[in-house]
């Protein structure tokens, strides 16, 4: 990692996200909702960032009903693939419109320095896939969803991920089906979305031979299975997407309560990271060794 931003290009880190598909091996993608998050998961040794479209809209106050752009994702995306040397997966919905729509969101995510998307089979405006009363497109359409994408990709090494909802509201067996074809439209890895079991996942790693992509998100329909689960299962890549966000907030509104009740934060001091952890997160040394001209104060003592 380089001081200013990552020192992978994107095009290497598209080509280790390929080769991870291939390796046999479970490839950990935890949710970041920031740059400084996103460097959090490569400094523990994660095999990449997985940046949620859940997590864009709540970050901006929104419910995940299809009301983000894809300007919007674009550009927290590209900030979020910057910050570390890990491949970025991220979430792009239903492409933002038709099939040319879809065709435009690949050539500016792959502009904006993402390893991959996924594209999921549901209706317009989507919904968060557990929810109820979500509604998937034919076959048909998806599978030109996908085309138009995959027509658009310009490094071979970019991964188009076919996202299907189908399971909950047509059945495993369709959604099997439906996985196929994707597939044979070009998709590089499959997502089926909220699974409820291991003998779920075991039936759908039987029946295709596509990479496969588990979600691990807390509270909605899907039991939550471990890394060797999956793993020896056969699963290639797991998410956990809303995971970071819900610590974070679960954290900030018991601090923010606290601070209203007590009139003083000093009750938490022992929850909070460490202002000279932070900086070892940020590599404040490292500026200081790179232009101690402009960076010319020491860390020594720092009070928290």
């Amino acid at each position: 990692m380089s001081l200013m931003g990552a020192s992978t290009s994107a095009g290497e880190k598209r080509a280790r996200f390929r080769t991870a598909l291939k390796s046999g091996r479970l490839q950990r993608f935890p949710g970041a909702f920031s740059p400084l998050v996103a460097k959090l998961v490569a400094e523990i040794g994660f095999d990449g960032v997985y940046v949620s479209g859940a997590v864009l809209s709540a970050d901006l106050g929104l419910p995940d009903i299809g009301l983000t752009t894809l300007t919007e994702v674009t550009s927290r995306g590209a900030q979020i693939a910057a910050a570390t040397d890990l491949p970025t997966l991220i979430d792009a919905d239903t492409g933002f419109g038709e099939p040319m729509s879809a065709a435009r969101t690949v050539t500016l995510l792959e502009d904006a320095g993402l390893a991959g998307l996924h594209l999921e089979d549901q209706v317009n405006p989507k919904r968060c896939g557990h929810l109820d009363g979500k509604a998937v497109v034919k076959t048909s359409e998806m599978v030109k969803r996908l085309r138009a994408a995959v027509a658009a990709r310009r490094d071979p090494n970019f991964v188009i991920c076919a996202r299907t909802d189908a399971a909950g509201i047509e059945g495993i067996g369709a959604a099997i089906d439906r996985a196929k074809a994707y597939a044979d439209a070009g998709a590089d890895l499959i997502f089926t979305e909220a699974l409820h079991n291991p003998a779920d996942f075991e039936h759908f790693r039987d029946a295709v031979d596509t990479p496969l992509l588990a979600n691990m998100t807390e509270f909605g329909k899907s039991e939550l299975l471990t890394a060797g689960q999956l793993a020896d299962i056969g699963y290639n890549v797991v998410i956990y997407p809303v995971t970071t966000l819900r610590l974070a907030m679960h954290a900030v509104e018991t601090g923010l309560r606290e601070i209203n009740s007590a009139g003083t934060q000093s009750g938490l001091l022992d929850q909070m990271q460490h202002r000279s952890r932070l900086y070892e997160l940020l590599h404040y040394a490292e500026y200081n060794e790179f232009d101690s001209d402009i960076y010319n104060f020491a860390l020594q003592g720092v009070a928290p």
